[in-house]
């Protein structure tokens, strides 16, 4: 895999996560609870997520070892409840992740690219 192919799947995390968070932004849980489109699309975004993680992890797995301040196996452990197993996957959880997590996933995210976009 390529730096810029590498960064194209960073970029795609970044904007999954950015996405599940914009989507339930002035939601309270309960609401988030009620919403079944809204949980769709958050899924979904989680799925994008943790497919680029996967990519990532099957191409640059020495990327991914280089980078244990990331959570990978949990971010691809989420992808694969909601793809494998959906109606087991606990909203609540989901809930917590994409309002407590994925805020500091996406400033981790945002120091790697920067990181590997000067060559270091």
């Amino acid at each position: 895999m390529s730096v810029e192919r590498l960064v194209e799947y960073i970029d795609r995390m970044q904007q999954a996560a950015e996405q599940a968070r914009a989507l339930t932004d002035g939601m309270t849980e309960s609401a988030f609870l009620a919403d079944l489109r809204t949980q769709l699309a958050v899924t979904m975004s989680l799925v994008l997520l943790g497919e680029a993680a996967a990519r990532i992890g099957m191409n640059q797995p020495d990327f991914i070892r280089d980078h244990p301040e990331l959570p990978w196996s949990k971010i691809k452990g989420m992808r694969n409840l909601i793809v494998r197993d959906y109606y087991r996957a606990d909203l609540s959880a989901i809930w917590g992740t994409v309002r407590c997590d994925l805020a500091d996933l996406i400033s981790q995210l945002q120091s790697i690219r920067h990181w590997r976009m000067q060559g270091e």
